[in-house]
């Protein structure tokens, strides 16, 4: 059996080792509200043209942190701590397409939804609407090479000289004459 001082002991390293803990927890606590705190008196004031252009820039993202996600609808706390970034930026008067390019120079150009309307991407804008002209050409076409009457598609039957018609007539005769064979 133990002694009485060893279990005093034993509880005082317990109760040592809590309360550290809870000074760890409260340290920690408070490192984290005051730069918070520090932070938000040094944020612009966000109105409402600076949420508009900070929404119509998170809307031409994708996320880097939810693959296949727009920015805008990514539940990761990354993703929501990259809205508040632009939010800010645009508090501070960056353009939509400023925010744009800085998320970009941040994380790379697959992140970018909306292609650009210069360069390469400007074929992204260009190609799509003049495949579907050239599909509806085609469909037209075709269907208007349905609807034409079958005589018309028909090919023209070639004129028998009279002695082909001759022939022609004789055989049938003898076609029409001949006694059928039993099978």
């Amino acid at each position: 059996m133990r002694g009485q001082g060893t279990v005093d002991r034993e509880q005082r390293t317990i109760r040592d080792r809590i309360r550290a803990g809870i000074a760890v927890i409260v340290l920690l606590l408070c490192a984290g509200v005051v730069p918070s705190a520090a932070q938000s008196d040094a944020e612009p004031p966000r109105t409402p043209a600076s949420e508009e252009v900070a929404k119509r820039s998170i809307g031409e993202i994708r996320s880097p942190y939810c693959p296949g996600l727009m920015l805008e609808v990514c539940p990761s706390p990354p993703a929501e701590f990259l809205r508040d970034s632009i939010h800010m930026l645009a508090a501070q008067g960056a353009s939509s397409g400023e925010i744009v390019e800085w998320m970009i120079a941040n994380h790379g150009e697959e992140w970018r939804a909306v292609p650009k309307r210069s360069g390469a991407g400007l074929w992204a804008w260009i190609l799509p609407p003049l495949a579907l002209l050239f599909g509806a050409g085609v469909v037209v076409l075709k269907l208007r090479k349905l609807r034409e009457p079958a005589v018309a598609r028909a090919p023209a039957a070639s004129a028998l000289t009279e002695v082909e018609r001759e022939q022609l007539a004789a055989a049938l005769a003898e076609w029409e004459h001949s006694p059928e064979e039993p099978s």
